[in-house]
């Protein structure tokens, strides 16, 4: 940060594999630009997984830097059974396909279905989306134990491939048991976050709140993963109960039709700021830097048009769990998130217009005072997130800086637009607003200066 404005306001979500799972590689990477980093549950288990939390910890120790912790629970991925060989089995479009719940291997004609509450779910006309949506079969008829489908798309089926039900309402958990010991594990590690996959209504991410209030007292934050239509189509709902969305493309452009993943993803945004909540957009936003040294040109106008759309965070993916190079991935995605950042700033734009938030709602006071005057900065006393988030959901294009004095605060603060944490409590305790401005190279100017309800206009000597 500095007094000229050129600021990294989009934050990067980094998602850590086999290829960045070190701790020089998580260093490299928070210093290449990475706020906060997400652990993905899918591939292992709670234990083993466990350990990066300790090396992300150990690094922010040393870097003196609060980073974000997001613990991903994989959810209910559903997937067919085996086949009775390796082999890609025929499929002839117009045929007719069964899944069942007999257990024993598949054939050209069958597969068994290890999920009996979607067996009970499926009904007449649903599709069945398999291998990402390459095959498509709909559902012909449904007995007590088999559904009987017809083949729309696709050439061959074999083993473990997984599905997706975009018609369905599927009447399972959102916590299979492997997420229940995943997430009772995970809590014993404190993370800042925990995402939740396949969120289909708000009694889902209730459920969840629970299971962890009734573990731990700490107020870890929930993420609601928005994948599935009908979470789209309940999405105030959803929002309104969750602690911030990540916009999931991958599966949710696999169960919409593709054409309208921006519009929807434009949506969520807009409802997740008038509801005060932080928003990630997700998935194959650097997808070419798994292979390579540098991005497509369809993939930095994707990167930049997460700032343009004053999204809260742009998370990578494979691109630094198996890519080859993790720390010139986030590098790259902070290039182009600071040239971005700082032409959102160069041609505003009036958010009011989109915002229902009342025009004497303080947080919009408080951008405004800080726009009138030209503030270099906004420093927030945090005793927790509420206000800054409030805050930062204005988009005021002018840095906020929250001095807080607890240090899980200051991580869950990692992930909005805007803002740069501060686990400081000597500064936090004296409310030294110039003090902590300088800690980011603010050195001039007025800041905006928010200590509860108080809200005070100071110069910089």
């Amino acid at each position: 940060m500095s007094s000229e404005g050129v600021y990294n306001f989009t934050k990067i979500v980094a998602s850590i594999g086999p290829n960045s799972d070190t701790r020089k590689t998580i260093r490299d990477m928070v210093v290449a630009g990475a706020d906060v980093f997400r652990i993905n549950f899918s591939h292992d288990t709670g234990r083993v997984q466990g350990h990066k939390i300790d090396l992300i910890r150990d690094v922010a120790t040393e870097l003196q830097k609060p980073v974000g912790v997001i613990v991903d629970i994989q959810g209910p991925k559903h997937r067919i059974g085996d086949f009775e060989t390796d082999e890609h089995y025929p499929l002839k479009v117009g045929g007719r396909f069964t899944f069942d719940d007999d257990p024993t291997p598949g054939n050209s004609k069958r597969v068994y279905l290890p999920d009996n509450d979607v067996l009970k779910s499926l009904n007449v006309d649903d599709r069945i989306l398999l291998n990402d949506g390459k095959i498509e079969m709909r559902v012909e008829s449904v007995s007590k134990h088999k559904v009987v489908a017809t083949v729309v798309r696709g050439t061959e089926i074999w083993s473990r491939r997984g599905f997706n039900l975009p018609d369905t309402e599927i009447t399972t958990s959102v916590l299979t048991a492997k997420d229940r010991e995943d997430l009772e594990y995970a809590i014993t590690k404190r993370p800042d976050y925990v995402a939740i996959s396949f969120v289909q209504r708000a009694s889902d991410i209730a459920f969840v709140r629970d299971f962890i209030a009734r573990r731990t007292a700490y107020p870890i934050k929930i993420i609601a993963k928005i994948e599935r239509p009908n979470a789209v189509e309940r999405i105030d709902e959803i929002v309104s109960v969750s602690d911030g969305i990540m916009i999931a493309r991958g599966d949710l452009a696999v169960e919409v039709p593709y054409e309208q993943v921006p519009a929807i993803t434009r949506k969520i945004i807009r409802v997740c700021r008038m509801m005060n909540k932080p928003v990630i957009i997700a998935t194959q936003m650097l997808a070419s830097m798994v292979e390579s040294d540098f991005p497509t040109r369809a993939e930095i106008s994707d990167v930049a048009n997460t700032a343009y759309l004053r999204a809260d965070s742009a998370m990578t993916s494979e691109e630094t769990t198996v890519g080859v190079n993790p720390v010139n991935t986030v590098e790259t995605m902070a290039r182009i998130l600071t040239f971005s950042d700082s032409d959102t700033i160069a041609n505003p734009y009036d958010w009011s217009r989109v915002d229902n938030v009342p025009q004497n709602d303080w947080s919009r006071s408080v951008s405004s005072m800080a726009f009138l005057n030209h503030a270099s900065a906004i420093v927030v006393f945090a005793r927790d997130t509420d206000a800054t988030i409030q805050i930062s959901c204005r988009k005021p294009d002018i840095p906020i800086i929250a001095v807080c004095n607890d240090s899980m605060v200051a991580n869950q603060l990692c992930l909005l637009r805007g803002v740069s944490s501060l686990f400081d409590t000597q500064l936090f305790g004296m409310r030294d607003g110039f003090n902590s401005a300088r800690r980011f190279g603010i050195h001039t100017g007025k800041l905006v200066i928010v200590d509860d309800e108080k809200i005070s206009l100071r110069t910089l000597d």
